[in-house]
């Protein structure tokens, strides 16, 4: 692997190059804050995907174009005279230091779960009003409850074990079926809401991330029914002209093979 000489003359032409774009190419010229936020939401998707594949050619590939929006963002605070990259790296350094006196102090732990509550501790007495208030309000919902329930569980408020959680999905569940049973479709969503989350939770206590295991059962699908696809049109048919029962056939048959 690289030398620390080596990777900071990498990090150096990331900078220098970021320069020259900024000043010579249209396109990196016209960039602000704002019109890069959905760009790079879109590539930590990318990551996403290239983590799930155990890909590490694109995992290197897509952690390089996240470097690229941190540099960029870096070079547009330089701009306003506010903050430049050093900034950046400084700031998460010196949390990092903060956020672990185990290592720059002389606080002892015995596992990562002490880590964890003593970081929630941390960021309390760095004046958050809420152990969640570091959730962002934009994440999609499924991440969002995960991570509002890792929070809570890290300051102590959480079942100890998996059997109560497991008891609190089968209620949620039953709350579901009765307002099914009304007709009452806002209070179905809400059950279905708690439904959700009770589920995120046992997962949580299962050790499993859902987000995972969600894209996990999509990429099957879609795995799947592509394959569906590609056999009915074989056969010189589309799937709007099949049975459900011949569909269903088709897909016992790709199960199969995978």
């Amino acid at each position: 692997m690289h030398t620390k000489t080596e990777k900071l003359q990498a990090l150096g032409r990331l900078l220098d190059i970021m320069d020259d774009l900024r000043q010579g190419c249209p396109w990196d010229r016209k960039q602000t804050f704002d019109s890069l936020r959905h760009l790079t939401i879109e590539e930590v998707y990318e990551l996403s995907d290239a983590i799930l594949d155990k890909d590490l050619d694109r995992i290197k590939e897509e952690a390089g174009d996240i470097l690229l929006h941190i540099v960029f963002y870096g070079k547009l605070g330089e701009e306003t005279g506010r903050f430049d990259i050093a900034d950046i790296a400084r700031h998460i350094s010196d949390k990092l230091v903060r956020r672990h006196p185990h290592i720059y102090g002389d606080v002892k732990v015995t596992d990562a779960d002490e880590v964890k509550r003593n970081w929630e501790k941390l960021k309390m007495n760095e004046g958050k009003k809420s152990v969640l208030e570091g959730v962002p309000r934009s994440l999609p919902a499924l991440v969002k409850a995960m991570r509002m329930q890792e929070k809570a569980a890290g300051v102590g408020f959480d079942w100890p074990d998996k059997q109560p959680v497991e008891q609190k999905l089968h209620e949620e569940w039953d709350e579901l079926q009765k307002a099914v049973r009304s007709g009452d479709r806002r209070q179905m969503e809400e059950e279905l809401g708690d439904v959700f989350f009770s589920l995120v939770n046992y997962a949580r206590h299962l050790g499993l991330n859902p987000e995972t295991a969600l894209e996990r059962a999509n990429k099957k699908f879609k795995s799947r029914f592509e394959s569906i696809e590609q056999r009915a049109a074989a056969q010189g048919r589309s799937l709007s002209e099949m049975s459900l029962e011949e569909m269903d056939a088709l897909w016992d048959e790709a199960k199969h093979r995978k």
